[in-house]
This record gives C-alpha cells, sequence and structure tokens, in this order.
C-alpha cells in the first residue's frame, strides 16, 4: 500500500509565484516609476523560481520508476525548516 506523501512535499494549489506570473507584468506596468529596483529583483525571483529558467533535476523513484522533473529554488527565504527567512527593508516614510 502506498503512503502518501509528507505535508512539505505536497505543493499548494496557489502560491505567491502564480499571481505574480499571472498578474506581475499587469502590476509592473501599473506601477512604472513607483517600485523600487529592490521589489522588482524579487518579484523576478519570485516569477522564476521553481521553473525551467533555473534549471532542475529529474527523480525517480527507485521501487516503480516514476519520474517527475524538480525544478531549482531560487533559494530566495527558505531556510532549513521550510519557513520563510527571507525578509525585506522595513519599509520607508520616504517614498
Amino acid at each position: 500500500m502506498r503512503r502518501p506523501p509528507p505535508p512539505e512535499a505536497v505543493r499548494a494549489s496557489l502560491e505567491v509565484a502564480d499571481i505574480f506570473r499571472a498578474a506581475g507584468p499587469a502590476y509592473r506596468a501599473t506601477h512604472a516609476g513607483h517600485l523600487s529596483l529592490h521589489q522588482l529583483k524579487v518579484m523576478s525571483a519570485i516569477e522564476h523560481c521553481r521553473t525551467a529558467a533555473l534549471g532542475g533535476h529529474v527523480e525517480a523513484c527507485e521501487d516503480c520508476g516514476h519520474r517527475r522533473i524538480a525544478y531549482n529554488s531560487c533559494l530566495m527565504g527558505k531556510s532549513s525548516n521550510g519557513k520563510l527567512a527571507y525578509r525585506l527593508p522595513p519599509f520607508s516614510s520616504e517614498l
């Protein structure tokens, strides 16, 4: 009998990256000139995280031979325990 995958191995049905990929270009166009270079870089890194753009590898089950592609992470913000560790600098009142 097959055991279900551990909770950390199951991908959420919707992630921030999915929203950024869908709405990011329009958001950047609407807010052009109002986003800092740092904000644009963070958005880009999130959009490219775990996609073919960063490469990946093939994982295979030794028992059944099932294979899946595992794309590389951008490494922004994931600590060893899977919690978000990356923090943006505090907002400045000088915007």
